[in-house]
Protein backbone atom coordinates (compact mmCIF):
# COMPACT_ATOMS: atom_id res chain seq x y z
CA UNK A 1 0.00 0.00 0.00
CA UNK A 2 1.39 3.41 -0.93
CA UNK A 3 2.25 5.96 1.75
CA UNK A 4 -0.21 8.48 0.27
CA UNK A 5 -3.01 5.90 0.62
CA UNK A 6 -2.16 5.33 4.27
CA UNK A 7 -2.13 9.09 4.92
CA UNK A 8 -5.51 9.56 3.26
CA UNK A 9 -6.93 6.66 5.28
CA UNK A 10 -5.53 8.04 8.56
CA UNK A 11 -6.88 11.53 7.85
CA UNK A 12 -10.27 10.08 7.01
CA UNK A 13 -10.37 8.17 10.29
CA UNK A 14 -9.43 11.29 12.27
CA UNK A 15 -12.01 13.38 10.43
CA UNK A 16 -14.76 10.82 10.98
CA UNK A 17 -13.84 10.57 14.65
CA UNK A 18 -14.22 14.33 15.06
CA UNK A 19 -17.53 14.34 13.18
CA UNK A 20 -18.82 11.61 15.48
CA UNK A 21 -17.77 13.65 18.53
CA UNK A 22 -19.43 16.78 17.17
CA UNK A 23 -22.62 14.75 16.78
CA UNK A 24 -22.33 13.58 20.40
CA UNK A 25 -21.69 17.15 21.55
CA UNK A 26 -24.78 18.46 19.74
CA UNK A 27 -26.92 15.75 21.30
CA UNK A 28 -25.39 16.02 24.79
CA UNK A 29 -25.86 19.78 24.95
CA UNK A 30 -29.26 19.57 23.22
CA UNK A 31 -28.16 22.16 20.69
CA UNK A 32 -30.98 23.56 18.57
CA UNK A 33 -30.87 24.97 15.03
CA UNK A 34 -29.03 28.28 15.20
CA UNK A 35 -27.10 27.40 18.38
CA UNK A 36 -23.38 28.07 18.34
CA UNK A 37 -20.69 25.40 18.60
CA UNK A 38 -17.58 25.90 20.75
CA UNK A 39 -14.64 27.49 18.94
CA UNK A 40 -12.18 25.45 16.86
CA UNK A 41 -9.57 25.93 19.59
CA UNK A 42 -11.89 24.64 22.29
CA UNK A 43 -12.97 21.66 20.16
CA UNK A 44 -9.37 20.76 19.31
CA UNK A 45 -8.45 20.78 23.01
CA UNK A 46 -11.57 18.81 23.98
CA UNK A 47 -11.09 16.16 21.27
CA UNK A 48 -7.28 16.02 21.50
CA UNK A 49 -6.70 16.84 17.82
CA UNK A 50 -5.29 19.76 15.85
CA UNK A 51 -7.34 22.82 14.93
CA UNK A 52 -6.70 21.91 11.29
CA UNK A 53 -8.37 18.52 11.86
CA UNK A 54 -11.36 20.22 13.47
CA UNK A 55 -11.59 22.74 10.64
CA UNK A 56 -11.61 19.95 8.02
CA UNK A 57 -14.41 18.13 9.86
CA UNK A 58 -16.47 21.31 10.19
CA UNK A 59 -16.00 22.11 6.51
CA UNK A 60 -17.21 18.64 5.58
CA UNK A 61 -20.35 19.08 7.71
CA UNK A 62 -20.81 22.53 6.15
CA UNK A 63 -20.62 20.98 2.69
CA UNK A 64 -23.54 18.72 3.57
CA UNK A 65 -25.48 21.64 5.04
CA UNK A 66 -25.37 20.50 8.67
CA UNK A 67 -23.31 23.40 10.03
CA UNK A 68 -22.91 27.00 8.98
CA UNK A 69 -19.81 29.10 9.67
CA UNK A 70 -20.11 32.87 9.82
CA UNK A 71 -16.88 34.92 9.72
CA UNK A 72 -16.06 36.61 13.04
CA UNK A 73 -19.14 34.98 14.60
CA UNK A 74 -18.49 31.24 14.76
CA UNK A 75 -20.04 27.95 13.64
CA UNK A 76 -23.73 27.27 14.09
CA UNK A 77 -26.07 24.30 13.88
CA UNK A 78 -28.04 24.38 10.63
CA UNK A 79 -31.79 24.75 10.53
CA UNK A 80 -32.73 21.07 10.41
CA UNK A 81 -34.18 18.77 13.05
CA UNK A 82 -32.05 16.70 15.41
CA UNK A 83 -33.35 13.37 14.05
CA UNK A 84 -32.56 14.37 10.47
CA UNK A 85 -29.13 15.66 11.49
CA UNK A 86 -28.22 12.47 13.34
CA UNK A 87 -29.33 10.35 10.41
CA UNK A 88 -27.34 12.44 7.91
CA UNK A 89 -24.19 12.37 10.05
CA UNK A 90 -24.48 8.59 10.33
CA UNK A 91 -24.74 8.41 6.52
CA UNK A 92 -21.70 10.67 6.14
CA UNK A 93 -19.66 8.45 8.47
CA UNK A 94 -20.58 5.42 6.35
CA UNK A 95 -19.41 7.06 3.14
CA UNK A 96 -16.39 5.43 1.55
CA UNK A 97 -13.82 7.08 -0.68
CA UNK A 98 -15.35 6.81 -4.18
CA UNK A 99 -13.69 4.36 -6.54
CA UNK A 100 -12.58 5.34 -10.02
CA UNK A 101 -15.67 3.92 -11.69
CA UNK A 102 -17.99 5.90 -9.40
CA UNK A 103 -16.06 9.09 -10.04
CA UNK A 104 -16.27 8.62 -13.80
CA UNK A 105 -20.00 7.88 -13.71
CA UNK A 106 -20.65 10.91 -11.53
CA UNK A 107 -18.54 13.15 -13.72
CA UNK A 108 -20.30 12.03 -16.89
CA UNK A 109 -23.76 12.57 -15.41
CA UNK A 110 -22.79 16.05 -14.22
CA UNK A 111 -21.09 17.13 -17.40
CA UNK A 112 -23.85 16.08 -19.76
CA UNK A 113 -26.02 18.52 -17.80
CA UNK A 114 -23.46 21.31 -17.37
CA UNK A 115 -22.45 21.41 -21.04
CA UNK A 116 -26.07 21.76 -22.13
CA UNK A 117 -26.63 24.59 -19.65
CA UNK A 118 -23.33 26.20 -20.63
CA UNK A 119 -24.44 26.32 -24.28
CA UNK A 120 -27.66 28.03 -23.23
CA UNK A 121 -26.28 30.41 -20.61
CA UNK A 122 -22.64 31.11 -21.42
CA UNK A 123 -21.47 34.71 -21.48
CA UNK A 124 -18.70 36.15 -23.63
CA UNK A 125 -16.42 36.00 -20.60
CA UNK A 126 -17.31 32.33 -20.04
CA UNK A 127 -16.52 31.61 -23.68
CA UNK A 128 -13.16 33.32 -23.36
CA UNK A 129 -12.30 31.26 -20.26
CA UNK A 130 -13.26 28.00 -21.98
CA UNK A 131 -11.21 28.92 -25.04
CA UNK A 132 -8.19 29.79 -22.89
CA UNK A 133 -8.42 26.41 -21.14
CA UNK A 134 -8.74 24.71 -24.53
CA UNK A 135 -5.61 26.45 -25.85
CA UNK A 136 -3.66 25.53 -22.71
CA UNK A 137 -4.67 21.90 -23.22
CA UNK A 138 -3.63 21.99 -26.89
CA UNK A 139 -0.25 23.49 -26.04
CA UNK A 140 0.55 20.84 -23.43
CA UNK A 141 -0.57 17.92 -25.64
CA UNK A 142 1.24 19.09 -28.77
CA UNK A 143 4.45 19.60 -26.79
CA UNK A 144 4.21 16.02 -25.54
CA UNK A 145 3.53 16.96 -21.91
CA UNK A 146 0.98 15.51 -19.52
CA UNK A 147 -2.25 17.51 -19.87
CA UNK A 148 -4.53 15.89 -17.29
CA UNK A 149 -4.88 19.08 -15.24
CA UNK A 150 -5.46 21.26 -18.30
CA UNK A 151 -8.09 18.78 -19.49
CA UNK A 152 -9.99 19.06 -16.23
CA UNK A 153 -9.62 22.86 -16.12
CA UNK A 154 -11.36 22.95 -19.51
CA UNK A 155 -14.26 20.96 -18.08
CA UNK A 156 -14.37 23.10 -14.94
CA UNK A 157 -14.63 26.21 -17.13
CA UNK A 158 -17.68 24.65 -18.78
CA UNK A 159 -19.19 23.84 -15.38
CA UNK A 160 -18.74 27.46 -14.32
CA UNK A 161 -20.37 28.63 -17.57
CA UNK A 162 -23.45 26.53 -16.75
CA UNK A 163 -24.47 29.15 -14.21
CA UNK A 164 -25.40 26.41 -11.74
CA UNK A 165 -23.32 26.93 -8.59
CA UNK A 166 -24.28 23.56 -7.11
CA UNK A 167 -23.09 21.59 -10.15
CA UNK A 168 -19.96 23.72 -10.22
CA UNK A 169 -19.31 22.89 -6.55
CA UNK A 170 -19.77 19.17 -7.20
CA UNK A 171 -17.26 19.32 -10.05
CA UNK A 172 -14.74 21.16 -7.88
CA UNK A 173 -15.25 18.58 -5.13
CA UNK A 174 -14.52 15.49 -7.23
CA UNK A 175 -11.81 16.99 -9.45
CA UNK A 176 -8.77 16.38 -7.16
CA UNK A 177 -9.68 12.70 -6.77
CA UNK A 178 -10.18 12.38 -10.53
CA UNK A 179 -6.71 13.85 -11.19
CA UNK A 180 -5.10 11.36 -8.80
CA UNK A 181 -6.92 8.43 -10.43
CA UNK A 182 -6.07 9.58 -13.96
CA UNK A 183 -2.40 9.63 -13.01
CA UNK A 184 -2.67 6.29 -11.18
CA UNK A 185 -4.31 4.44 -14.06
CA UNK A 186 -2.57 6.33 -16.89
CA UNK A 187 -5.93 7.01 -18.52
CA UNK A 188 -4.86 9.73 -20.90
CA UNK A 189 -2.23 8.23 -23.18
CA UNK A 190 -0.69 10.32 -25.96
CA UNK A 191 -3.03 9.15 -28.75
CA UNK A 192 -6.12 9.75 -26.63
CA UNK A 193 -4.85 13.18 -25.62
CA UNK A 194 -4.32 14.21 -29.26
CA UNK A 195 -7.81 13.00 -30.14
CA UNK A 196 -9.01 15.02 -27.16
CA UNK A 197 -7.97 18.24 -28.92
CA UNK A 198 -10.55 17.70 -31.65
CA UNK A 199 -13.20 16.55 -29.17
CA UNK A 200 -12.62 19.56 -26.93
CA UNK A 201 -12.72 21.86 -29.93
CA UNK A 202 -16.03 20.37 -31.09
CA UNK A 203 -17.49 20.90 -27.61
CA UNK A 204 -16.23 24.47 -27.53
CA UNK A 205 -17.71 25.24 -30.96
CA UNK A 206 -21.11 23.86 -29.94
CA UNK A 207 -21.10 26.03 -26.81
CA UNK A 208 -19.96 29.03 -28.84
CA UNK A 209 -22.86 28.48 -31.27
CA UNK A 210 -25.22 27.98 -28.30
CA UNK A 211 -26.31 24.64 -29.72
CA UNK A 212 -27.21 22.78 -26.51
CA UNK A 213 -28.21 19.56 -28.25
CA UNK A 214 -24.94 19.37 -30.19
CA UNK A 215 -22.91 20.31 -27.11
CA UNK A 216 -24.42 17.44 -25.14
CA UNK A 217 -23.81 14.99 -28.00
CA UNK A 218 -20.19 16.07 -28.42
CA UNK A 219 -19.61 15.71 -24.69
CA UNK A 220 -21.19 12.25 -24.80
CA UNK A 221 -18.88 11.28 -27.68
CA UNK A 222 -15.92 12.66 -25.76
CA UNK A 223 -16.66 10.45 -22.76
CA UNK A 224 -17.34 7.24 -24.69
CA UNK A 225 -13.74 5.97 -24.50
CA UNK A 226 -13.33 7.01 -20.86
CA UNK A 227 -16.58 5.30 -19.88
CA UNK A 228 -15.49 2.06 -21.52
CA UNK A 229 -12.04 2.32 -19.96
CA UNK A 230 -13.27 2.70 -16.40
CA UNK A 231 -14.98 -0.70 -16.58
CA UNK A 232 -11.65 -2.32 -17.40
CA UNK A 233 -9.98 -0.92 -14.28
CA UNK A 234 -9.53 -3.57 -11.63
Amino acid sequence: MKLETLIVSDNQDIQNGIIGKIKELINYKNLEPGDKLPSERMLSEKFGVTRSNVRDAIQKLEFYGLLKSIPQSGTFVANIGVIAMNGMIDDILRLETPDFKSLVETRILLELKTVRLAALRRTDEDLKNIETALNDYKQKVLSGQDAVQEDLLFHLAIAKASGNSTMNTFMLTITPQIIMNFEKYHVCDKNQAVLGIKEHTDIFEAIKNQDSKMAKQKMKDHFSVLYQYCYNVK
